[in-house]
């Protein structure tokens, strides 16, 4: 049965699609929302977000799109055809009154949602269900349906569950009559990442999906989400990832090491700090606040390269992260974990500052050389990867010659994403290096993030 859509037409949506999918999944009697957001290439800035640095992300032309709609039965039905073609379509099924009343606390539903391992993909959905109910109050108690289809490509690093978050959210805040602005909607979904699903990521990534305005870098200061102008590339100018072929999780215990090793040393750098009545009340709690100039001079043999998480305790308390967990058996990097947000902060500043000013291919190399500064330092956090390695190097050995300015790893490290800094015209030597080093597939394109991205309202042509 054919489908009308009752809103304004979002652009970027799949006509074809959605009525495809509305017309095979859903009860024609009642309304579907629908809603899109994309995904991010992380250009400068990654892992430093959680620690208060500048990010610069560009929202992807791929993206994630959720439909909901009500039901009467008090059941949560979800069904997922992201990557389809590799994981087939997915579903899980939850009571509502386990997962979005009110009196359910979060902690009881992620156990819910972790209980089956098959299913724990659906956290990313779950969550935002449960988030929303408990932020606004919302009566879902009748029970939902939810569809994602997405083609943003999973565990690359480009923000896969992020977009599905801002996607779901929006469309379940729409289906309930609420508009929720995007800097609060984002926040939102960090919370589903971080409280439901459990990994303890930044807020760039739903940020960008949300925010995000197409070939625009979004400029993000995060302490916690304060929105910059955004930064438009220069014609001359492109980016593109690179797909290692190597799988990524910021679930992973890499990332959450690493993590808890730069709250470590922000702990023992404001102690050290407070005993040597050095000024330091402009931190604000961030480790990017302290500029590497003050970090050399004040700080630059404080921190110690290890320490066992067991040591931290019994010197320093706690490390004053509320989503990541100190093991006390664990030897964790503290001083290159550390020194990673400052250094990149600084970096991504002039990264900013440089494109907003961009001349000539002077100005594009520097970038480049700001993207290979970058992946070295998460390189010495433990965050690279042999096969990231090989990308930026081949990048690296095309050079300008090529039209080829720089790469770097991308998000939470340790594969994924590769991002690439070129020329217009260097698209063919981005394809070769991803043919012969990566996993063949290259990202590229940019679309208007969930925010700018309306929400459409479809009904049955029977009803």
């Amino acid at each position: 049965m054919p489908w009308r859509n009752m809103t304004v037409l979002a652009p970027n949506i799949d006509v074809h699609a959605v009525q495809s999918t509305l017309s095979t999944t859903f009860d024609p009697a009642a309304p579907v929302w629908v809603a899109r957001a994309p995904g991010r290439l992380d250009v400068m800035g990654g892992i430093a977000d959680y620690s208060g640095s500048l990010v610069l992300q560009l929202p992807l032309a791929l993206a994630a799109v959720a439909y909901v709609q009500h039901r009467s039965d008090g059941r949560v039905l979800i069904e997922s055809r992201a990557d389809a073609s590799v994981l087939g379509n997915q579903r899980a099924a939850y009571a509502t009154r386990d997962v979005c009343e009110l009196g359910v606390s979060v902690e009881a539903v992620r156990a819910v949602v972790q209980a089956n391992p098959a299913t724990a993909w659906a956290g990313y959905v779950v969550g935002a269900l449960t988030i929303l109910v408990h932020q606004t109050g919302v009566n879902l108690s009748g029970g939902v349906t939810i569809v994602i289809d997405s083609d943003v490509p999973l565990g690359k690093g480009v923000s896969s569950s992020a977009a599905i978050e801002v996607a779901t959210m929006r469309a379940l805040a729409a289906a309930c009559g609420r508009d929720i602005e995007a800097t609060t909607l984002a926040l939102w979904c960090q919370m589903v990442e971080n409280l439901v699903v459990g990994a303890p990521c930044g807020v760039m990534d739903q940020m960008t999906s949300a925010c995000g305005v197409a070939d625009t870098l979004l400029a993000l200061r995060c302490q916690p989400a304060q929105l910059l102008p955004g930064i438009s590339l220069p014609r001359d100018v492109q980016v593109w990832g690179i797909d290692s072929g190597v799988r990524h999780s910021v679930g992973g215990a890499d990332y959450g090491s690493v993590r808890v090793g730069a709250f470590m040393g922000l702990r023992i750098l404001e102690a050290y700090a407070q005993q040597q009545q050095i000024p330091h009340a402009h931190w604000n709690g961030y480790l990017a606040n302290i500029t590497p100039s003050e970090y050399t001079e004040y700080f630059h043999n404080v921190l110690p390269e290890t320490i066992t998480g067991a040591d931290f305790t019994t010197r320093y308390g706690t490390h004053g992260d509320a989503v990541t967990t100190i093991d006390p058996t664990r030897v964790y990097q503290v001083r290159s974990s550390a020194n990673h947000p400052i250094a990149e902060h600084h970096r991504v500043q002039l990264f900013a500052q440089l494109v907003s000013g961009y001349q000539d291919v002077t100005s594009a190399t520097i970038l480049g050389e700001l993207m290979y500064q970058s992946h070295h330092s998460y390189t010495g956090c433990g965050l690279g990867s042999d096969a990231t390695d090989a990308i930026v190097a081949a990048v690296r050995s095309k050079g300008p010659s090529h039209g080829l300015y720089g790469a770097k790893i991308t998000g939470g490290g340790s594969g994924g994403t590769v991002a690439i800094l070129g020329s217009a015209s260097a698209a063919d030597a981005v394809h070769e290096i991803a043919t012969h080093c990566g996993s063949g597939l290259v990202i590229h394109g940019s679309s208007d993030g969930a925010a700018r991205s309306p929400v459409t309202r479809w009904e049955s042509f029977g009803r």
